[in-house]
């Protein structure tokens, strides 16, 4: 275990580790805190560059259940490295996370699930060529299962808890772009076709280390844009964050309710 996190939090096991995506760090008020460690504490923790990544590991509980709240991440266009995440993944397996709840900013590739909709991922699409995995082991290890990557029964719990809090949350499958440019329509205009329903910059590697380290995947986006094409005008960074936290309130409700009831 890393030693910043056993001295700060001696004997804490939390059952699942929360990602925190763009625009939605306020989440970490609806935890019960127990310490709050900088990444720059944590051996093998990333160096955000997002601004809207506090670069923070929260440890507490959200009702009964105890959670380690990572707020911020470090993304592959940061850095050009798939792997970025993979010290704090595999830091939150060994202090006994069973699952990763992951949450992003994604644009939309559906009219019916405009800016500010909610949608739980059932599959992803990694259109990046590359893999977080590159170089891991030398054995059968590295070939990961992907099937149920996303939790089936995680993903029903996700639904069940969105309808609980009054918030319509869809389903669907995400597509990782490497960023950090956005997505040209044409690029859209193929994601579309390929079947996915959401794109953005994060959470399918993240997945990839959490499925290696043993653990079972959960995941919301939050539709911060229509994605390039879809409607007309251009896209900023901006709105993205902007519309996340005039949004977060729902996704903040529905993950509180998640967390209470995880058994």
């Amino acid at each position: 275990m890393n030693d910043a996190i056993a001295r700060a939090a001696p004997g804490f096991r939390p059952k699942v580790a929360v990602v925190l995506g763009s625009g939605l760090g306020g989440f970490v008020e609806e935890v019960k805190a127990v310490a709050a460690i900088p990444y720059g504490e944590l051996e093998g923790f990333p160096r955000t560059s997002v601004s809207s990544h506090a670069g923070m590991l929260l440890l507490g509980h959200v009702g009964p259940t105890p959670v380690a709240v990572l707020q911020g991440r470090a993304h592959y266009y940061e850095n050009g490295r798939a792997d970025e995440m993979k010290g704090a993944i595999r830091t939150m397996a060994e202090l006994g996370c069973e699952t990763l709840l992951q949450t992003n900013a994604a644009g939309s590739l559906r009219l019916d699930m405009p800016p500010g909709s909610v949608m739980a991922i059932t599959d992803h699409i990694n259109f990046t060529g590359v893999n977080p995995l590159f170089g891991v082991g030398s054995g059968n290890d590295r070939f990961v299962d992907m099937v149920d990557a996303y939790d089936p029964a995680l993903v029903k719990k996700l639904l069940t808890a969105a309808k609980e809090a009054n918030v319509r949350c869809h389903d669907g499958v995400y597509m990782w772009f490497s960023g950090p440019s956005f997505e040209t329509p044409a690029e859209i205009r193929a994601a579309r076709i390929l079947g996915a329903d959401a794109v953005g910059m994060s959470t399918a590697p993240e997945t990839i280390l959490a499925r290696h380290a043993g653990m079972k995947v959960a995941a919301l986006s939050l539709m911060t844009n229509y994605a390039a094409g879809l409607v007309p005008g251009t896209l900023a960074h901006d709105q993205t964050i902007a519309v996340a936290g005039s949004a977060s309130g729902d996704v903040r409700r529905l993950l509180r309710l998640f967390l209470e009831q995880y058994a």
